[in-house]
């Protein structure tokens, strides 16, 4: 498990470099390379989670949900880990923006959307690296159960009584 942590380590810096250089690239340069950055973005999501599925001994499933394998391998890694749920949306943006990135009219558009896309991807690497460490984050989102079965009764204030 540690020499998978090490291996984990270096990738996750490998794909941080990559995408800080893409987000850093002139918009004409972006804007020329949509079609083939989307894509690679795309592959970064399935790259981290894959190897989430596979410090979890888990082999990652090649199907597709919606058309996307990445949103299929979120779907398997939140397989018996509810705070992996944190990142779905990260994954579902990041499919929305590559595919807006794809279909811009404007080259302005397209690389917004490829440097939004690109932050999403970081987000992503940065979760799952995390998570890899930690394997209680994400226990704080909003989907998370323990927090919705939390009730907490807030202090009543002297300006919340009511009467007399």
């Amino acid at each position: 498990m540690a020499a998978l942590a090490q291996r984990v380590k270096g990738q996750a810096a490998t794909l941080l470099a990559r995408l800080d250089a893409m987000v850093a690239l002139d918009e004409a340069v972006l804007a020329a390379s949509a079609e083939p950055l989307a894509g690679e973005l795309v592959a970064v999501g399935e790259k981290v989670l894959e190897a989430w599925l596979a410090a979890r001994d888990a082999a990652p499933t090649q199907r597709q949900v919606e058309g996307f394998r990445l949103l299929a391998l979120h779907r398997q890694g939140a397989r018996g880990d509810p705070s992996f749920n944190a990142c779905r949306e990260s994954c579902r943006e990041l499919v929305y923006r590559t595919n807006c990135a794809r279909l811009a009219e404007e080259p302005a558009d397209a690389a917004r959307e490829l440097r939004l896309a690109a932050m999403v991807a970081r987000h992503l690497v940065l979760f799952i690296d995390g998570k890899l460490e930690n394997a209680g984050l994400g226990e704080f989102c909003c989907s998370s159960r323990p927090l919705r079965q939390t009730v907490a009764a807030l202090p009543a204030t002297a300006g919340d009584q009511t009467g007399a």
